[in-house]
């Protein structure tokens, strides 16, 4: 069994308007839907697997899982009850631990500016070391927007699980936890773990590439924590929206992409700056505004959600889209700025703990 590998979309360039242009160049890319072809085989092994019920297909550029099997009867509703509940703790912890991320980074900060201040001071008195390796990357590191330096965990974790995928020995646990499918007898997981997993290189180099080039942009309008915590949770609200969807129309299938993640950012960013104008880079002399190309892209998941196009996950598009324009024009203040109570529950628990560790 193979999947239908992934196509690179439009290459944009993005160039915010007023006081110098911020010049973005980067790939509209897809959530991969897993399809199928089949490979040649013997007769009577096609006669034996069509009388079990299910037909493996193989190839150098899918994991060999079965041919999903269309059932009379429909998936019900009631499986979408975990997913639901899943959903909504997991995006409450993930804001949460953003918070006290955030809360934990602005204490130190007083303590790291003496500690970088001082270690300014002894790099100076120090013999400076030629092809020092160490020193080279730290100059890499440094020479990088906070954006960047933010996304690095989440491509590297992309890559890993990539290369996961070649172990032949690790594809049960690839296929049951880092593919998304609402007839899994796994639901939860997969909607975290899908959201990193790449099998097609071009599929995740093209997502890579994206959310690499907007990192400085989406950052710098959220900052790096209130950042990981929408693009974690968007990645399990645009899973729950496929859910939902392939069960809704019976079109059931697996699915892996950071898309839906890489949606609400890109649907973010076009939300807060509408006026920035986008050009096709093999077509530069035709311009137009981010807030249009947010609108053209949403018509057409929205027309392949309806027509029931199959190479794409066009619902997790969509819910990750959705999920972005939500959150910059109303999550924002219903969520991240209502986190103060929570902060200081604690910041009381911190102080109670740091109280009984001096008293002992």
């Amino acid at each position: 069994m193979a999947w239908v590998g992934c196509a690179l979309g439009t290459r944009v360039v993005l160039c915010r308007s007023g006081g110098g242009i911020l010049r973005h160049r980067f790939t509209i890319h897809v959530h991969q839907k897993v399809g199928f072809r089949s490979a040649p085989k013997k007769s009577e092994t096609r006669r034996s697997e069509s009388e079990n019920g299910a037909e493996t297909y193989r190839s150098s550029t899918s994991p060999p899982i079965s041919k999903p099997v269309l059932h009379a009867t429909s998936l019900s509703f009631k499986r979408l009850f975990k997913p639901f509940l899943f959903t909504f703790g997991f995006t409450g912890c993930a804001f949460g631990s953003s918070a006290i991320w955030q809360y934990e980074s602005l204490k130190s900060q007083v303590q790291s500016y003496f500690d970088e201040l001082h270690a300014d001071w002894l790099e100076k008195l120090r013999p400076q070391k030629e092809g020092d390796f160490r020193k080279q990357v730290n100059r890499w590191w440094n020479s990088l927007s906070e954006g960047q330096r933010t996304v690095t965990g989440i491509v590297a974790a992309n890559v890993i699980v990539f290369c996961l995928w070649r172990i032949p020995s690790m594809q049960r646990t690839m296929i049951k936890y880092f593919m998304s499918n609402p007839s899994s007898g796994t639901l939860c997981a997969p909607m975290v773990l899908s959201t990193f997993s790449h099998f097609s290189f071009l599929h995740m180099a093209a997502n890579m590439y994206v959310l690499w080039s907007f990192s400085s942009s989406i950052v710098s309008l959220l900052g790096r924590e209130q950042f990981l915590a929408v693009y974690l949770s968007a990645g399990v609200i645009s899973t729950f929206v496929s859910y939902f969807c392939k069960i809704a129309t019976g079109r059931i299938g697996p699915s892996l992409g950071a898309s839906g993640a890489i949606m609400t950012v890109l649907a973010a960013v076009c939300t807060k700056m509408p006026e920035a104008q986008l050009a096709i880079i093999l077509l530069p002399m035709f311009s137009f505004t981010a807030g249009n190309a947010l609108k053209a892209i949403l018509a057409l998941d929205t027309a392949g959600l309806i027509l029931g196009w199959k190479f794409f996950d066009h619902a997790a598009h969509l819910g990750g889209a959705l999920f972005g324009i939500w959150y910059v024009t109303y999550g924002y203040d219903l969520i991240w700025k209502n986190r103060e109570p929570f902060v200081k529950i604690w910041h009381e628990m911190r102080t109670k703990s740091s109280g009984k560790g001096g008293k002992s």
